[in-house]
């Protein structure tokens, strides 16, 4: 089985991660699920549900250095969604919190990595965005960013978030996996 870990920003979508994963597990994946410290507040009291969903502990902080890793290695990584902090952090190298973290280290471990932003049209204006998006592009990351992937909703908007469209790529990124260190 395929282990794909999960990771997920403060942003709307991450409220639906739980369909998120069933769809996964559908698709053969034995999901592990990461999320930012304000994420992981959002979705407290389904923290324990998600747990037995994947059959692993739910992550957003580091493990001390002593301590084994309750997850299998990754076979690829889905960032989603990703917001503007995120995204900025993960191509500035700032790895303050674990999801960022891993998708920064991830990217010399050779491990496939897909990452869609979830933003409003207002920070899409900054020109910090478009940046860190080529940065991490050039590094190796499949963004789905623009036409295909996420667009941006004015403030305050909702539009459904391209979850399916994801999950098709991280498919592909199955297909064909990257060859490690």
């Amino acid at each position: 089985m395929t282990t794909l870990y999960l990771l997920g920003s403060a942003a709307p979508p991450v409220l639906e991660i739980a369909s998120v994963i069933e769809d996964a597990q559908a698709r053969g994946y034995d999901v592990c699920l990461g999320l930012t410290p304000s994420a992981a507040r959002w979705l407290g009291p389904q923290l324990a549900g998600l747990e037995q969903l994947t059959g692993h502990p739910v992550r957003s902080e580091y493990k001390a250095p002593t301590a084994s890793d309750a997850w299998p290695r990754a076979d690829v990584a889905l960032f989603a969604p990703a917001t503007f902090n995120s995204i900025n952090s993960w191509a500035l190298g700032l790895t303050s919190t674990f999801v960022v973290g891993f998708a920064a280290e991830a990217i010399g471990k050779k491990i496939p990595l897909i990452a869609m932003p979830c933003v409003n049209a207002a920070y899409a204006q900054h020109c910090a965005l478009d940046r860190s998006v080529a940065e991490l592009r050039g590094m190796g990351v499949t963004v789905l960013y623009g036409p295909g992937g996420f667009e941006p909703n004015q403030p305050g908007e909702r539009h459904p978030y391209p979850w399916h469209r994801a999950l098709d790529v991280v498919d592909d990124a199955r297909q064909r996996p990257l060859p490690r260190p």
